[in-house]
């Protein structure tokens, strides 16, 4: 733990703090603050058709990588980060939101430029893909992938299990020995039954399910605020209050608000990291601008909707902020005062929905990188026995103690940020070149339609775009 908490501490600050924000003002800067001027845009072209008939499209792979990003960092790691880190951490995870909708943008474009056609013809890429075709280095692109697959189907999904297990803890039947162990086992059982090829109805099912509950619990949270509408002001207060107490923060960097917002703002919204332009790539548009400002939207959703009913729902409710509450604890409580008895079991069954659909999409993005180590799709024999080591990482994590799933979780995290992220500095004038050709094309009242010529583009680098 020594080791794990040491190399988090100094992952994030000084490194990540400085290469996230930096590369977030840069992205804001070259597209112009594409987060603020086309958000209007963003929402028009979610709901376009895709090119073809039956390919996947733009909302498609938005609920692709909401359901990821949409998961237990929602409501576990946004009350982790108040009762460790305090009320202004929820800031930084709105500042993070905002100047990461922009590498969002940049990621998910360079995705869909560089993505490649299926023999379906449909379209797959990402990080691993757009660094070996545009960078030539797949040497790099392997090292991602790698570091993909370590961070999703172990971290991730580890600390996935432990924060649904961790719901339970408030009711009697609980014991902390032997219970995690069972509900892991549980858990596991159930992802590697439809991770195994069966299932299929229980992922059709949880697909509807989710935003539904997804609805639910932000309105649930909605009712708590206007109910304590008074306490608006004084919440808001406290949240920048704490935000800007430098002293407090530099005087113990690594536990601060600052530090803890940008951890699980991060973790939360997944914007720079590179996993969402794996589902980006997928999506069937007549333009790659389209697919950036839909996942640019995704960042949205995720930190100022549900991240912030979360916050919302705890710092209005009463609830003392103790570390001793952090996770499951702190929430459950805050329900509890707003819906009594009724309150934990709306805050576990959203988080089964909700841990459960990501322990399932985790490995979406897992299956394409798996695909690019291997250079196509692997035996069906070595994807059975990788799943279902995937499936024995739940269960362990399901009984692992909360710092350490978080510190995997965090570490894994930041090396495949301090991979992606160089990369988009290096590619990003590609997107902003595809950003301005789009604009232009809109002005002329056009349905853009991209021409990887156009913008100076090497035809043998962009397969499907030819």
């Amino acid at each position: 733990m020594d080791l794990l908490l040491a190399l988090d501490d100094f992952m994030y600050y000084p490194v990540l703090i400085v290469v996230l924000s930096v590369a977030g003002l840069i992205f804001s800067a070259k597209t112009g603050l594409v987060q603020i001027r086309m958000f209007g845009e963003s929402v028009r072209v979610v709901m376009e058709e895709p090119v073809e008939k039956g390919a996947i499209s733009s909302f498609q792979a938005l609920m692709i990588s909401t359901a990821s990003r949409v998961g237990t960092g929602n409501i576990i790691g946004v009350s982790t980060a108040v009762c460790l880190g305090g009320p202004g951490s929820v800031f930084w995870m709105w500042l993070l939101a905002f100047i990461g909708g922009a590498s969002a943008f940049i990621e998910s474009t360079l995705a869909q430029v560089y993505k490649r056609r299926d023999s379906q013809g449909g379209s797959y890429g990402g990080p691993a893909y757009y660094i070996e075709t545009a960078m030539h280095n797949r040497t790099l692109g392997v090292i991602f992938a790698v570091f993909l697959i370590l961070t999703y189907a172990g971290g991730f999904n580890m600390l996935a299990s432990y924060n649904l297990q961790s719901t339970f803890a408030v009711y009697g039947f609980y014991d902390q020995t032997s219970t995690p162990w069972i509900l892991g086992a549980i858990i596991a059982l159930l992802v590697g039954y439809c991770v195994m090829g069966g299932g299929k109805r229980i992922v059709k099912v949880t697909s509807v399910m989710v935003p539904v509950m997804g609805a639910i619990y932000i309105l649930a949270a909605l009712f708590v605020v206007l109910f304590h509408i008074g306490e608006i002001p004084n919440v808001l207060a406290m949240i920048f209050a704490d935000a800007f107490d430098f002293e407090a923060i530099f005087g113990g960097v690594a536990g601060s608000c600052m530090i803890y917002g940008i951890k699980r703002g991060l973790f939360s919204n997944e914007a720079g990291i590179g996993s969402a332009p794996n589902a980006a790539a997928s999506a069937h548009v007549s333009h790659p601008v389209k697919q950036g400002l839909v996942q640019m939207l995704s960042v949205f959703i995720d930190t100022m909707l549900v991240c912030s009913a979360t916050a919302f729902l705890g710092l209005c409710s009463g609830v003392p902020i103790t570390e001793e509450a952090a996770g499951a604890v702190y929430i459950q409580q805050a329900a509890t005062a707003a819906y009594g008895s009724f309150g934990p079991m709306l805050i576990t069954f959203s988080m089964v929905l909700f841990a459960f659909t990501t322990l399932i999409d985790n490995l979406f993005y897992v299956d394409n990188c798996i695909n690019f180590i291997h250079r196509g799709e692997p035996t069906k024999q070595f994807m059975t026995a990788f799943r279902a080591v995937c499936v024995v990482a739940i269960f362990v994590g399901a009984g692992m103690s909360m710092a350490a799933v978080w510190a995997i979780a965090d570490i894994l995290m930041g090396f495949m940020c301090l991979i992606n992220i160089p990369a988009c500095l290096i590619l990003g004038n590609v997107a902003v070149k595809a950003l301005k050709d789009y604009q232009r094309q809109r002005a002329e009242g056009k349905n853009p339609v991209f021409r990887a010529e156009s913008i100076g583009l090497n035809l043998s680098e962009v397969e499907f775009w030819k």
